[in-house]
């Protein structure tokens, strides 16, 4: 789950979801929701709207596409970047932010093991949304997750960053919050391509970027990325 792993209310499901791919077929919050998140519209100004639901709709706000550094042709997984109105968070900065996390050898790109592109329209098999902790709760809670107004989600293609995350980073984090924010991403992300919940390897080593790192690191030292600087993953025991 989440920023990383938001308290689930049902028993998660720890098998690999299908993935939309323009090139790579890659291997994504543990216990893998696999729930179809909710299907959002886009207008022409780049704003997007939840579609409403009995009782969640006053819960959810409006998000604003990122477009700077997009491109809605070429290779890679396609994925678009949203920020909630109103957060205080500027869509094209964060998602320049995002995209140099996707890019780092370190990340899940590994070296052209997986490659991302940003876009703006289109089939996106990925969407990574910064929004208000109420609305992290309430899209998060659609797909059975409990976030509680302080971690992350993922539901589906829908990777959602609780803002409080995004601008705060964590007490259990010993880094710069560019750190934390990598750490969100590449976790939220590993749970899109597949990846589960990992522990802490042994005392002293690095903490997996699967491991849920906001409950406590058991020993390790708090890492945000999931491969070494020698191209070794930097993985734990699984958690059931």
């Amino acid at each position: 789950m989440s920023a990383q792993g938001a308290r689930r209310r049902l028993r998660p499901e720890r098998g690999r979801k299908g993935l939309f791919v323009a090139v790579v077929v890659p291997a994504a919050l543990i216990c893998a929701a696999a729930v179809v998140g909710p299907r959002w519209s886009t207008d022409a100004e780049g704003k997007t709207a939840a579609p409403s639901a009995s009782g969640t709709s006053s819960d959810i706000g409006t998000f604003t596409v990122a477009r700077a550094g997009a491109s809605d042709t070429g290779k890679g997984n396609a994925y678009r970047v949203e920020v909630e109105d109103g957060s205080g968070v500027d869509p094209d900065r964060a998602a320049a932010e995002i995209a140099r996390i996707l890019a780092a050898p370190r990340g899940w790109s590994h070296h052209g093991e997986h490659t991302f592109r940003q876009v703006t329209h289109g089939p996106a098999g990925l969407v990574i949304r910064i929004a208000t902790p109420r609305t992290t709760d309430a899209i998060c809670g659609r797909g059975g997750l409990d976030t509680h107004g302080e971690v992350n989600c993922r539901v589906g293609a829908d990777v959602m960053v609780n803002l409080k995350r995004w601008q705060q980073g964590s007490p259990e984090f010993h880094g710069p919050l560019a750190d934390y924010r990598a750490l969100i991403i590449n976790h939220e992300v590993g749970h899109w391509l597949g990846h589960g919940h990992e522990t802490c390897p042994g005392k002293g080593r690095p903490a997996p970027a699967m491991m849920q790192q906001i409950y406590g690191l058991k020993g390790c030292v708090s890492n945000p990325w999931p491969y070494d600087a020698k191209g070794h993953y930097l993985g734990g025991p699984s958690v059931p």
